[in-house]
């Protein structure tokens, strides 16, 4: 519980309001009110209609698509709580934009998730919360503290909930692997894993190889931190029922679906998609086996740790129980 209410603000942007909605609803506190401007030529104005002078200032903001339009909003928020005299300013980016570009993989590449991290800190931000970084490595690329949250433990527990027999856990590829092995122990020790070995030969186009591991007669849950245009879990699913899997499902944080994602993968045959609210889901694109589950218990919780000066350690232990 918050020791002293007068001294939070959590202020939306434009990407995740209603996930903002229902961190201030758990933490009893109002929304704080701020405007957001787009002009004509595309400049971005935010300003907020309250008093921050000597308050920690939460932003609450995915850099989801429009990617570059939702990260300058965040940049100009900090912008303006910081001349207003905010005490502190903590961005919370469920989904945080930019970061699959977190190496050089080909000559002349940017490593645009350090550009971001480097943006941010220059704007005013004290400290930000992330949800399943694309990679974990992309926290050294900050000069202030950072909370890499995982959302392995509430997509456990829904998957728990959902009594499937005869399961497997796959990763979609060897970077997966270690995600998949945390949900396979969350639900039991004795869950087996199968990791798919694929190879990328373009932005958002993968090939599924070869799977390592037994999934034949199984019932399959892949496990994943971005769905994005859906390509590479598409071939994922066909891979698995080409080697006998019976149902698949998928768990993500990051529910992108991008272009004709949403067809491609009911076409695929998947059976559910169960992904949390660290972006919104477009109302064109809401299907009955498309489910939500919301991080915004996660997320005030982690507020009032960072506010009583708690251990974040205690925020997991109480999301880790079945």
């Amino acid at each position: 519980m918050l020791k002293n209410k007068d001294d939070i603000t959590v202020f939306a942007l434009t990407s995740n309001v209603d996930l903002a909605e229902r961190i201030v609803k758990d933490l009893g506190i109002p929304l704080g009110k701020c405007n957001v401007r787009h002009f004509a030529d595309g400049e971005i104005m935010v300003q907020p209609a309250e008093s921050v002078r000597g308050k920690h200032v939460f932003i609450v903001q995915s850099t989801c698509a429009p990617v570059s339009e939702h990260l300058m909003e965040v940049l100009v928020c900090l912008d303006a709580c910081k001349r207003a005299s905010a005490e502190e300013i903590t961005c919370i980016i469920p989904y945080y934009g930019y970061a699959r570009q977190d190496r050089k993989a080909d000559a002349r590449q940017p490593i645009t998730s350090k550009l971001v991290a480097d943006m941010l800190t220059v704007a005013g931000a004290d400290r930000v919360v992330v949800f399943d970084l694309h990679a974990p490595q992309i926290q050294g690329f900050f000069d202030i503290p950072i909370d890499d949250m995982s959302a392995v433990s509430l997509l456990g527990q829904f998957v728990v909930r959902q009594k499937i027999e005869n399961l497997a856990i796959v990763s979609p590829d060897h970077g997966g692997a270690t995600r998949a092995r945390r949900l396979a122990e969350y639900i039991g020790e004795d869950t087996p894993i199968a990791i798919i070995d694929k190879r990328r030969t373009a932005p958002n186009v993968a090939e599924a190889l070869n799977i390592i591991g037994d999934v034949e007669g199984k019932n399959c849950v892949i496990v994943d931190d971005i769905v994005d245009t859906g390509g590479s879990l598409c071939g994922t699913i066909n891979m698995l029922k080409q080697n006998g899997a019976k149902d698949v499902y998928c768990v993500c944080t990051h529910g992108l679906l991008s272009r004709d994602c949403v067809d491609r993968l009911e076409k695929a045959g998947i059976k559910k998609l169960i992904m949390t609210d660290s972006v919104a889901l477009p109302e064109e694109k809401k299907r009955p086996w498309i489910e939500v589950v919301s991080i915004s218990h996660m997320i005030s919780k982690m507020i009032e740790a960072i506010m009583n000066h708690s251990s974040m350690a205690k925020v997991y232990e109480e999301f880790n129980e079945i």
